[in-house]
């Protein structure tokens, strides 16, 4: 009888293995897919793009100054009309996004063609909001190489018509890590996509994103503007 039940629960974990195995593949080959890279680049409405940590004082990390930086080029290329700035200001003491539009606006982007979404606290919030909230039905997704394949098979599952584009302008610290990391971050999108279907933490009013940046403006931007 114990060898019977060692044995059935040794298969029933070789079997959740397989799938959760199958699962992080599936993620990273079907969204791996849609990765572009120059003159591939198509024609979209918008550049997303995910925010990452920003320092103490404003200033943005390497790896989202790049994840900026690739959107703005997309931008003045002509092959994006606006970008949507996603990430985390669930605090007062931390913002993503206004720092990223920020940035955006220094190397020239116009404020009124920069959206901030304000609750993107993860990827599969971002998307879900990029579709349901600011009516994103194509996309260019910009971050780094090993975050793409997940963000680009999220936002092809919210139903945006995406394409992934890689920010790697530098070798970043902890790179190894990352990586490891999206295994994990893979297995949990599956889940959140086919099998959980969560909501977003916040949803809200429709912001189209084809009109003007500047109704995503929060105080801390009406401030910074007025004090240009």
């Amino acid at each position: 009888m114990f060898r019977k039940a060692v044995l059935i629960t040794t298969v029933v974990m070789l079997f959740g293995l397989v799938i959760t195995v199958a699962a992080e593949r599936h993620v990273a080959s079907k969204g791996g897919k849609y990765i572009v890279s120059p003159p591939d680049y198509p024609k979209m409405q918008a550049a997303i793009v995910l925010g990452a940590y920003v320092h103490p004082g404003g200033s943005l990390s390497h790896m989202l100054a790049d994840r900026v930086k690739t959107a703005v080029e997309l931008y003045e290329e002509g092959y994006v009309d606006k970008i949507l700035m996603t990430g985390d200001n669930g605090r007062i003491d931390y913002d993503e996004v206004n720092y990223m539009r920020l940035y955006a606006e220094n190397l020239g982007v116009p404020t009124e063609d920069i959206f901030m979404d304000h609750a993107g606290f993860s990827t599969y919030d971002s998307m879900y909001r990029a579709r349901e909230i600011f009516q994103v039905h194509s996309a260019v997704v910009v971050t780094q190489a090993f975050h793409l394949p997940r963000a680009t098979y999220t936002a092809r599952a919210m139903g945006i018509d995406a394409v992934g584009v890689g920010a790697d302008k530098h070798v970043y610290a902890g790179a190894s890590f990352y990586e490891l990391r999206e295994v994990a971050a893979r297995i949990k999108a599956f889940l959140q996509i086919h099998v959980i279907k969560s909501k977003p933490r916040f949803l809200g009013e429709v912001l189209p994103i084809e009109g003007d940046g500047r109704v995503t403006h929060d105080d801390f931007a009406r401030v910074n503007a007025r004090d240009k």
